[in-house]
């Protein structure tokens, strides 16, 4: 069975802010989209499974604040991905979900 084509969601949506960071290839610093109601790796399952995004995962050891040894997550897409992405109309939406995010 074909993979199913990725789907944008709404640019105002925590998902679309998270998308934003991906399709732009910058680094996610911190959970300021998302205000506590859900979590990063819910909205990439959701970005995964629902929306069809080939969202890459690396996990690695790391120090939290206080010291403690946890993981750090980190998400990503495919370079070809993003290409293909902004060639069948990313490009755009990425605009619009910036332009609202800034208020510009």
């Amino acid at each position: 069975m074909p993979a199913k084509s990725p789907i944008l969601p709404g640019p105002r949506t925590a998902r679309g802010a998270v998308l934003a960071v991906l399709l732009s290839n910058a680094d996610q610093t911190g959970a300021e989209p998302l205000r506590g109601r859900v979590t990063l790796a819910a909205i990439v399952r959701t970005l995964k499974r629902k929306y069809h995004w080939p969202i890459e995962t690396a996990s690695f050891p790391s120090n939290s604040a206080d010291g403690r040894a946890t993981w750090a997550t980190v998400y990503s897409l495919p370079p070809d991905v993003i290409a293909a992405a902004m060639e069948a109309g990313a490009r755009d939406w990425l605009k619009s979900s910036l332009i609202h995010r800034t208020g510009t």
